[in-house]
């Protein structure tokens, strides 16, 4: 089955019991998108949220943003002011860990860009220590059950299609301390084979340590179609699978949420009127779980859903 035929069986038997779009406020003139999970400091409730003006392209900043009322955040005044694209945090060792893709320029002309990662005990004293590598989105950082970090990569290149037949690919490596992730131990973490069929791409968004000793995982797949005018269209779902860091082993991929799931609303461009872009999820005290979600890259918003790991165990 296609991952097109896979998202129409999805959205015939989906069950979303909230469905909602995010408010952000102290940003005005700025679109809000592909945020953090929300996180828990201090009795208060953040995210990290990537600001960007509507017809700007590749000029973001990420900031952090307070919960003030339901789905609704507000800029934290005279926070730092970060030069990323697409935040995610990770909670290792006691210490935030904040990653995202600083863009590089040359004469005033993209050029490149790379993973930036902060870290710190305090929420507004984060501080920066390592680079991925080049052209690498969406590495993400887990705790593992016996003190280690399991490192999830993402590389995406020319070479991958003719390789492998997916666009891109999902590596995953171990280090012991986060002062060994670099951006060669990144550039070497060995794949995870059988997650893209022929021309998907997608990667990791947020990655969940299970009681079971296994790896919830949470993020996008995507493929290209085109619209009513055979317009481009590039096509991003919500997705979830499990992983066994000990045999290497991904199981249960399934569909968790597509655009049409979240309210309707605009996009940046017309390419990405179907894209949703995950954050992650957070649970909540009836079971189930709120999935938080990029849309169209210039708004976020929330749907409630079903726990996606229900078979292998929950989060610790």
């Amino acid at each position: 089955m296609t991952l097109k035929q896979q998202r129409l069986a999805f959205e015939a038997a989906k069950n979303i019991y909230e469905s909602a779009t995010l408010v952000f406020h102290g940003v005005d003139g700025f679109d809000v998108y592909n945020i953090s999970i929300p996180f828990e400091r201090d009795g208060k409730r953040y995210l990290f949220g990537r600001l960007e003006r509507r017809k700007e392209w590749a000029r973001s900043w990420v900031r952090l943003f307070e919960e003030t009322g339901q789905d609704e955040w507000t800029v934290v005044k005279d926070s730092m002011i970060y030069t990323l694209e697409d935040p995610y945090i990770s909670e290792i060792g006691g210490e935030l860990v904040l990653g995202g893709t600083h863009v590089q320029y040359e004469r005033g002309k993209y050029s490149t860009f790379f993973g930036y990662f902060f870290r710190g005990a305090n929420l507004h004293d984060l501080y920066y220590f390592t680079t991925g590598p080049n052209k690498m989105k969406d590495i993400r950082l887990v705790p593992l059950s016996d003190g280690k970090i399991g490192v999830f990569s993402r590389p995406r290149n020319a070479d991958m299609r003719s390789k492998y037949g997916s666009e891109s690919m999902i590596g995953f490596t171990v280090i012991d301390n986060l002062d060994e992730l670099t951006a060669d131990v990144i550039e070497n973490a060995p794949y995870i084979h059988g997650i893209f069929g022929e021309g998907e791409w997608g990667g990791v968004n947020q990655a969940y340590l299970l009681d079971s000793g296994k790896i919830g995982v949470i993020g996008h797949i995507c493929y290209r179609d085109q619209d009513e005018n055979d317009g481009e269209l590039r096509v991003y779902l919500n997705m979830a699978f499990v992983f066994d860091p000990i045999t290497r082993e991904s199981s249960d991929l399934h569909l968790i949420g597509s655009r049409p799931c979240y309210p309707p609303g605009p996009a940046k461009m017309p390419y990405l009127v179907d894209c949703v872009f995950a954050s992650g999820i957070v649970m909540r005290p009836d079971g189930k779980a709120d999935l938080y979600s990029g849309i169209g890259d210039c708004q976020a918003g929330r749907i409630t859903i079903d726990y996606p790991f229900a078979r292998h165990g929950r989060l610790v």
